[in-house]
């Protein structure tokens, strides 16, 4: 009895989360289309018909990833103060790379290397990192504490500041409670000058 036909967004679906799995276990390196075919009971042709190359289906699972961690920070909470948030922004961000590369280190590669090359997924992790400080500098700005900064170049500005947290080259042999004392001072830096009215 042959199976009832799927949605093609229900099998692009299936696809990435079969890769994510296979692409967490082997690494960029060591999956292939073929294992991702055999896995789902599928033809090559078939996962190739929803994602042109290994390196587009790559990119999508990147994307969903970053969507995903992203999504989970709440940049919004008016109970906290903006330089606070700030912190609790930062600190949330970097313990999550942290924890991929913890718990992932072949995953993680992966997105190192997407992030490191100009396809799409690099490009809208970028804009989702700058978005997320970009809320929390606004309601800096909004309720009178940040007062330095124009704010066509919230998020362009403030985000680069913590590449040094952030950034996998910095992250990956780093040790964690120097990580965090580093974290701390940035935000205390970051802190400082969006309160500094003479900062221009």
């Amino acid at each position: 009895m042959r199976r009832p036909r799927r949605k093609a967004e229900e099998t692009k679906a299936d696809i990435l989360t079969a890769a994510e799995a296979l692409l967490r276990k082997k690494g960029f390196a060591g999956f292939s289309i073929a294992d991702l075919a055999a896995e789902l009971q599928m033809s090559p042709a078939n996962v190739f018909k929803h994602f042109q190359s290994k390196t587009v289906l790559a990119d999508a699972i990147c994307d969903r990833h970053t969507t995903r961690m992203i999504g989970r920070f709440d940049a919004k909470d008016d109970s906290i103060p903006a330089p606070a948030r700030l912190g609790l922004v930062a600190r949330r961000l970097m313990d999550a790379h942290l924890a991929d590369i913890r718990d992932n280190p072949l995953f993680f590669e992966m997105l190192a290397m997407m992030a490191s090359t100009d396809l799409p997924s690099g490009r809208h992790y970028r804009k989702l990192i700058e978005d997320l400080f970009e809320s929390v500098v606004r309601h800096g700005f909004e309720t009178g504490v940040y007062k330095s900064a124009p704010e066509s170049t919230i998020g362009r500005s403030v985000a680069p500041c913590f590449a040094g947290v952030l950034h996998h080259v910095f992250l990956i042999h780093a040790d964690e409670a120097e990580l965090h004392a580093r974290c701390d001072g940035l935000v205390e830096l970051v802190n400082a000058a969006l309160q500094s009215p003479l900062a221009k």
